[in-house]
């Protein structure tokens, strides 16, 4: 993750991993596709929407049944991205798995703290506009209240593992896809699918803030490590403050 790059490489140059990752074999993609994102989005969904309707019907005490849903948000994006990776590339280099130079995770942590600053605004402007200040992560304040041991859980699912795993597949798959057809629609086109994905509720807006940033990091550095860091800075006060807001 932390190699030095060549001053004589694509990146040494100055080009974006966009502009250098359409050089691919006639016989293999060297990025993903259409084919990766839509059966990485299809084995997500499937997988989220499997273990939401079980795990509703397993009439869990709220801690459990908390804990159960940080662990699902873990399980099913690492599924979408397996399958995606599974398909026909089998390469984790060609989905930004690759290293970077220290500065690229140092700058992935700066614009992780903006990107908090920035959503904190947005969800303070959509909760002026819409008089609804509920956010259906809720349940992650419920599995992280029950005491130490659940709030370190809650909080590696949630703020560690969740930042990794929805990398790779919405960047690593979805914004290296689109990337082909240019700047603007890989990253403004896989943020808006990572926003839809959280669902059409104040989480929405606060992955559209987000997204952006992640995706920019993509397209700069061709690497998921710095949105990663960003993901995690941005994530890991999430569970705490959701308890703390419960117990208030």
């Amino acid at each position: 993750m932390m190699s030095k790059v060549p001053s004589n490489s694509p990146q040494g140059q100055g080009k974006t991993f966009a502009a250098v990752s359409e050089q691919s074999s006639p016989n293999k993609p060297f990025r993903p596709g259409w084919l990766e994102i839509i059966v990485g989005l299809v084995v997500f969904g499937a997988v989220a929407r499997g273990g939401m309707l079980l795990s509703g019907q397993l009439g869990l005490d709220p801690v459990v049944y908390g804990l159960a849903l940080a662990a699902l948000s873990v399980i099913a994006p690492f599924a979408g991205f397996a399958a995606a990776v599974l398909l026909r590339i089998r390469s984790l280099h060609a989905f930004g798995v690759r290293r970077v130079p220290w500065r690229w995770l140092l700058i992935g942590f700066g614009a992780g703290v903006v990107a908090f600053l920035v959503k904190g605004f947005a969800v303070m402007a959509y909760t002026a506009l819409t008089g609804d200040s509920s956010t259906p992560q809720e349940v992650f304040g419920d599995g992280g209240s029950g005491g130490v041991m659940s709030l370190v859980l809650a909080t590696l699912f949630i703020g560690l593992l969740v930042p990794l795993v929805e990398e790779l597949l919405f960047r690593g798959v979805i914004t290296n896809a689109l990337l082909r057809y240019g700047p603007f629609i890989g990253v403004v086109g896989s943020t808006l699918i990572f926003a839809l994905a959280h669902g059409l509720n104040v989480v929405f807006v606060v992955a559209m803030v987000v997204g952006l940033v992640l995706a920019e990091l993509q397209r700069r550095s061709g690497s998921v490590w710095p949105g990663v860091i960003a993901h995690a800075v941005n994530n890991l006060p999430t569970v705490f403050v959701l308890v703390l807001t419960r117990a208030a």
